[in-house]
């Protein structure tokens, strides 16, 4: 007999009410913001705090480190209700929640209170710094340097695709290190932006508008040694821990955006009437409808096995796996959305046009497609195709 206190997708009663609960806060206090904010291209970070209550700010943190405990499962639910209502607000939070992971896994206790605890609050922004211009995919070959002087590291280098970097107050960059300990390993450091000088620039994008990409231009900047995160030359393997959970927050935000771009298609499908019909009636359009929820229940149900993957410390291939299909799928979604509102679906003032652009930047970030495919395939095979 089934679990009649469980869902289709196995969600039990208390996820389920969390998940409605979310649905209807964000649809109350973020949705309405949005055109704005994405016309203004700032963020509203003021946000986040009502948010903090479900738990969006390191949630998934265990209480005594400051969080709620909350499981992995839970976690895709609410990333995937972030991105059902607007993919820049899962995008903030994954930048949030990455820094205070890795502060609350390798940070001092002065580091935590310093920068966690008060990102926690969302009393601070951050961001997270390791693309370069010649450098993504293969963060092995970052080049910003960082050389031990004294009580210091001397910054020297450029990165580049830095969300929220506009506006943030501290957050962590990556650079290969030198010093009488580590001869150009990677380190993480944590670099505040009121007490470090560094050049920011604005970089404009597609996608994910309001959140405020950036250059940084680093010359001779001084950091406190202080702000070493961890052990000098761990800098990899510390990043490394935050890309499956990175990987699972783009999957269930994408699937929470097809979602949302499914359910606009169905409620236009319905209502908007041609040769004297809805448009719902026609074959094709149906063919439209039924190919979105086909990749859309998909998604989720790979978003799903992931996270309890994540539950069970083994998670590496599905969160690729999770992170492939559902960022490919959620753009194909978004795409045969705009066909099914025809030209509405170009307005900038209709949600279709912002999903649109959005679905298609999450197939780069965090590992692009082929990244991921070439991972997979390694899992799957024994044989690197990175070599």
């Amino acid at each position: 007999m089934a679990d009649l206190d469980c869902d289709v997708d196995g969600l039990d009663s208390s996820q389920q009410l969390l998940r409605d609960n979310i649905r209807r806060y964000l649809k109350q206090h973020v949705a309405p913001r949005i055109q704005q904010a994405e016309r203004d291209k700032r963020f509203p970070h003021e946000v986040l705090t009502g948010l903090g209550d479900f738990g969006y700010l390191g949630g998934y943190l265990s209480e005594a480190d400051g969080g709620l405990g909350i499981d992995y499962l839970t976690w895709a639910v609410m990333m995937e209700e972030a991105g059902y209502c607007w993919l820049s607000l899962r995008i903030l939070l994954n930048g949030l929640n990455i820094v205070s992971g890795i502060i609350n896994a390798y940070g001092t206790e002065d580091q935590k209170e310093r920068f966690m605890r008060p990102l926690l609050r969302n009393e601070r922004k951050t961001f997270v710094s390791i693309s370069e211009p010649d450098v993504g995919s293969n963060v092995a070959e970052i080049k910003t340097r960082a050389d031990k002087r004294g009580d210091r590291y001397v910054l020297n280098g450029s990165k580049l695709w830095i969300t929220n970097g506009l506006f943030a107050d501290f957050g962590i960059v990556v650079a290969r290190t030198y010093s009488e300990q580590c001869d150009g390993k990677l380190s993480l450091f944590l670099v505040e932006v009121g007490e470090t000088k560094f050049d920011v620039s604005p970089v404009e994008t597609m996608f994910a508008r309001s959140t405020g990409t950036a250059a940084f231009t680093f010359d001779n900047a001084e950091i406190p040694a202080a702000n070493l995160i961890g052990e000098e030359g761990e800098g990899l393997r510390q990043i490394l821990i935050g890309l499956n959970f990175g990987r699972l927050n783009v999957a269930m935000g994408a699937v929470g955006a097809a979602q949302s771009a499914l359910d606009l298609s169905v409620e236009y499908a319905k209502q908007r009437k041609q040769f004297g019909r809805a448009i719902g009636s026609f074959q094709l359009v149906q063919k439209h409808i039924v190919d979105m929820t086909a990749k859309t229940l998909a998604a989720r149900a790979l978003g799903y096995r992931a996270a309890r993957a994540m539950q069970n410390g083994t998670a590496r291939t599905e969160c690729s796996i999770a992170k492939l299909y559902a960022t490919e799928a959620a753009f194909d979604v978004a795409n045969h959305a705009l066909q099914v509102h025809g030209g509405m679906g170009y307005a900038s003032e209709y949600p279709i046009e912002r999903i649109f652009r959005d679905t298609r930047g999450g197939m780069i970030p965090e590992g692009t497609t082929e990244i991921q495919t070439l991972i997979i395939g390694r899992e799957i095979l024994g044989i690197s195709a990175l070599t």
